[in-house]
């Protein structure tokens, strides 16, 4: 007996299935019209096939490359071939709808998709989505990564021109001018070894290459069940079922990768030889970035991309990786999202946060030995800043300025100034409270800070709630001031009556 439990069934028979199953429940007047292969009904209802795409690309090469110099540094090449090919794919789309209507299409036309070869951390989705945004053109971004060749498992590669329709609002013709970003693209490189190439990684290149060229994607999936029961009621509903597809001709293709060992490819066709491990890290980011300026289709195809898929991705961008120098000079750019992110983060409890330069290079250090790029940018200021957050909206601090001091010694800088704070705002309390000025001497500070741990509580709190059921008693001994020692406050009734009965004077230490 044939097992057909795993067999995927046709479009036409799921319509059919669907068809008699309405008729069978409802009667033979269920369904008046041909169901065609639907989407979703949500997608149904917000397309807008008839909107003509609103083509206003007249932004030069040096206008786009100008705009990402302002918020991406060390990438200078990478930025130039982007800007430059971008801005030109745009424009003479533009023109090929206004102006060039009346010229002959050249046969075998290839887009100028675009393939971005660098390490993480450098920022690559940064500028893609800047430019998209700068252009207001549709954008999606799908990781290579959970695509299968057949789409029944993972993704299936049409559904990021589908959410590119979704992205317009459901105005195709406006979707057919996006741009897809592909992400991790190296990460589908066939394998090969001694039993041949990776056929599915190879499966999922050659899907790839379709969109990339041109085609038409159907909005609507076929295998989804349950679209095509919303569809077999839509046409109900309407009495009519348009097919709805997208064209990919203009859409921009734009794929990404860090591509890890692909510098061995490099270095083995140009007879370099490795650095041992004698190189410092500074000089082997140098190395990789020199071997990544020499990449020849040749050396792609030896890390397992088809050669057809390299060829529908014409133009390569290089994006450097990023030393020392690089990351502090990310951080001083007046559009740095760590730096900009983390004085919101302050703002949002009244406290004005500032950067001293020396502070900015500390941590553009420690993010360098992360080897993640501008990524290490993040968790280092998140790691010298955490106790500070923790700490400062609970008192009256209102400007902090991290220091190399702050950075290397958090906890002992943070002690310090909340307690500075806290106890400031104790003493004038209770003074407003009581006339009497409290002075702590060294044991005072050091019994209030150990105790404060010890419960969890902050060292002014700490000490208004000691000395708050004794206002009366320190009435009585008719000083100004008081100095507070470890004495006092470890045990203060005793210490106060002692005080009152021997009649201390206030210049004694307590």
């Amino acid at each position: 007996m044939t097992d057909n439990s795993s067999k995927q069934p046709s479009p036409e028979d799921l319509q059919r299935d669907i068809q008699a199953f309405l008729k069978d429940k409802y009667g033979p007047d269920a369904v008046h019209a041909e169901v065609d292969t639907l989407g979703s009904k949500e997608m149904d209802s917000s397309l807008k096939d008839e909107e003509e795409a609103d083509l206003k690309f007249d932004m030069t090469p040096r206008e786009l490359e100008e705009y990402l110099q302002e918020y991406v540094v060390e990438q200078d090449e990478a930025i130039e071939v982007l800007a430059t090919k971008v801005a030109t794919h745009f424009n003479r789309m533009r023109w090929e709808a206004e102006d060039g209507k009346n010229w002959k299409r050249i046969p075998g036309q290839i887009k100028p998709n675009i393939l971005m070869i660098g390490p993480t951390g450098v920022g690559k989705t940064y500028i893609i989505k800047l430019i998209a945004d700068h252009l207001g053109v549709p954008f999606v971004k799908g990781d290579a990564t959970k695509f299968s060749e057949t789409g029944y498992v993972g993704g299936d590669v049409e559904d990021l021109v589908r959410d590119l329709v979704r992205a317009t609002g459901g105005n195709i013709k406006q979707a057919e001018y996006g741009i897809v970003y592909i992400d991790e693209i190296d990460k589908i490189a066939s394998s090969r070894g001694t039993n041949g190439p990776d056929v599915s990684r190879t499966g999922v290149q050659r899907n790839l290459l379709k969109l990339m060229e041109e085609t038409e994607v159907d909005l609507r999936v076929p295998h989804d069940l349950a679209s095509q029961m919303e569809a077999v009621i839509e046409t109900q509903r309407t009495g009519k079922a348009p097919q709805k597809k997208v064209n990919t001709r203009n859409i921009l293709f734009i794929v990404s990768g860090a591509f890890n060992g692909l510098e061995d490819i490099v270095r083995k066709r140009m007879n370099r030889q490795p650095i041992g491990f004698g190189g410092d890290i500074e000089t082997k980011v140098a190395d990789r970035n020199k071997l990544f300026a020499d990449i020849s289709t040749k050396d792609l195809i030896d890390y397992g991309f088809e050669s057809e898929f390299i060829g529908r991705l014409p133009v390569l961008a290089r994006l450097n990786d990023l030393d020392v120098d690089g990351l502090f000079e990310i951080l001083t750019n007046e559009y740095n999202a760590v730096i900009q992110g983390k004085i919101r983060d302050f703002a949002a409890y009244g406290i004005d946060l500032k950067f001293e330069k020396d502070a900015l290079r500390m941590l553009a250090a420690q993010a360098f030995e992360e080897k993640t790029g501008a990524r290490g940018l993040t968790r280092a200021a998140e790691r010298a800043l955490i106790t500070f957050e923790k700490h400062f909206p609970s008192t009256s601090i209102r400007e902090f300025t991290l220091t190399k001091e702050a950075i290397e010694n958090p906890r002992a800088v943070c002690e310090e100034l909340v307690y500075n704070a806290t106890v400031r705002d104790a003493v004038l309390e209770f003074k407003e409270q009581t006339g009497i000025i409290l002075s702590l001497n060294a044991s005072g500070k050091k019994w209030l800070i150990a105790e404060s741990k010890r419960l969890n509580k902050m060292p002014g709190e700490l000490l208004l709630s000691t000395f708050k059921p004794l206002h009366y008693a320190f009435g009585l001994l008719n000083v100004e001031q008081v100095r507070v020692g470890q004495k006092l406050l470890a045990d203060p009734k005793k210490t106060i009556e002692a005080m009152i009965k021997k009649s201390y004077r206030p210049e004694d230490e307590l």
